[in-house]
């Protein structure tokens, strides 16, 4: 994975795809979810995460109560050592991420040292199917030039939806 070159791409197509997404929130075509389903299926045959990593690189997950709980318990921590140890908590969302970045659970080989146990929200990156699809639409504005596959996703659906759909 050449992230050099992907960041590159998605700068100079985000805001064609921002412009997209927006008027998605407005005009959402009736077979949206299989639109995305047929997307989705291609773009994870071009995309390979442990290529990548970039999410846990230049991003941090929220760590729910749940998350807090079930990780301290799998590193032998109390739960008030991990969030003191890992974790700050935002003032503006009040929500609880990584004090610092890469995440300190990345491994050298873009693996996740605490992979089985991980928060729900690196669990369901990158939101793909979450549903329905255009209530995400600023989650995908925010991840297009972070996550590859969020990218290739928009840009073909972009490209589908403005050939086949009157838009």
């Amino acid at each position: 994975m050449d992230l050099k070159r992907f960041k590159a791409i998605a700068s100079r197509k985000k805001k064609k795809l921002n412009a997209f997404l927006l008027k998605l929130d407005k005009i959402v075509p009736e077979d949206m979810p299989k639109l995305v389903a047929k997307a989705d299926a291609k773009v994870w045959k071009n995309v390979d995460c442990m290529k990548c990593a970039n999410c846990c690189k230049t991003m941090t997950p929220t760590y729910r109560r749940s998350d807090v709980i079930r990780i301290s318990e799998h590193l032998g921590m109390k739960p008030k050592a991990f969030v003191e140890k890992w974790l700050v908590k935002e003032e503006d969302s009040g929500d609880w991420v990584n004090k610092s970045l890469p995440c300190q659970f990345l491994l050298n080989d873009n693996k996740c040292s605490i992979y089985d146990v991980r928060p729900k929200d690196c669990a369901e990156f990158p939101h793909h199917n979450k549903k329905p699809f255009d209530l995400y639409n600023q989650t995908f504005i925010d991840n297009l030039t972070r996550c590859p596959a969020t990218f290739q996703l928009i840009d073909r659906l972009k490209q589908k939806v403005e050939k086949e759909y009157e838009w």
